[in-house]
């Protein structure tokens, strides 16, 4: 169901930042010393995926609430930590990625000035000195103000009313970003925070930003091709109030 055409402006309170994680105790501590848990408005959950490593422990360190996924699934992980999350705006960060200096003042601005924004995404840049991950990364700017087209390293926000209104996110082994960016798209505007995130380049590292990138291109262009038909993504009306994902998903253990 489509947010009302004119729904009242109440300003952003509650920031909660989702991570989903599965070893991650390398990149985990710049991404969360990012965030600045603590700071008023905003809450830090990590869905930690069965990790091995120190990830929960640094993740508690920095002020993070732990929630143990029994699924190691990104899709899985981020809804079982929505659950429990209390903010009116949901952000879902990966794990090896920094968001800019100033994000939250970013963000409170952009959704604060206009009601009719459902959610959206912070421009990217990687940390790798690829000129051709330089051009993509222009391409992915591009692509998102035009289309409303985000992936999960853009830092993709959403106001959590219109999370649950759209069922979560749907049970993907991959491309669950992309599948609810564009159902985001569907029913309101979406907009872009240039200030960009710092994404990791280390999944480019083993075939190089070229064959990665079209490998990449290859997957979200099949999961494009065979999406299901509008309806099916958008009917929730045997729903309970926090939507699909509490039919679905076994109950979190929180640390």
């Amino acid at each position: 169901m489509a947010p009302d055409s004119n729904p009242p402006r109440l300003p952003v309170t509650c920031v909660s930042v989702i991570v989903p994680a599965w070893n991650e105790e390398q990149g985990l501590p710049a991404c969360l010393r990012s965030i600045g848990a603590g700071q008023p408005g905003v809450e830090v959950l990590l869905s930690d995926g069965g990790s091995t490593d120190r990830t929960r422990e640094i993740a508690a360190e920095h002020g993070a609430r732990v929630i143990i996924s029994p699924i190691r699934q990104r899709a899985a992980q981020l809804d079982l930590a929505v659950q429990q999350a209390r903010g009116d705006v949901l952000l879902f960060l990966h794990a090896d990625t920094v968001l800019p200096a100033g994000w939250l003042a970013e963000l409170r601005k952009l959704l604060d000035a206009d009601a009719g924004v459902v959610g959206g995404a912070f421009c990217r840049r990687f940390d790798h000195p690829s000129l051709w991950l330089r051009w993509t990364s222009a391409l992915a700017d591009w692509r998102g103000r035009i289309w409303g087209c985000f992936l999960g390293d853009q830092a993709m926000f959403i106001r959590s009313s219109v999370f649950w209104s759209l069922g979560g996110f749907r049970p993907l082994d991959r491309c669950e970003d992309l599948d609810l960016s564009l159902r985001m798209a569907r029913i309101g505007r979406t907009r872009m925070i240039g200030r960009p995130v710092l994404s990791s380049g280390r999944r480019f590292l083993p075939r190089g930003p070229f064959r990665q990138t079209w490998a990449d291109f290859a997957t979200a262009w099949r999961f494009i091709s065979h999406q299901p038909p509008e309806e099916a993504l958008t009917d929730t009306a045997a729903l309970g109030p926090k939507g699909v994902a509490l039919r679905r998903r076994a109950p979190a253990a929180v640390l």
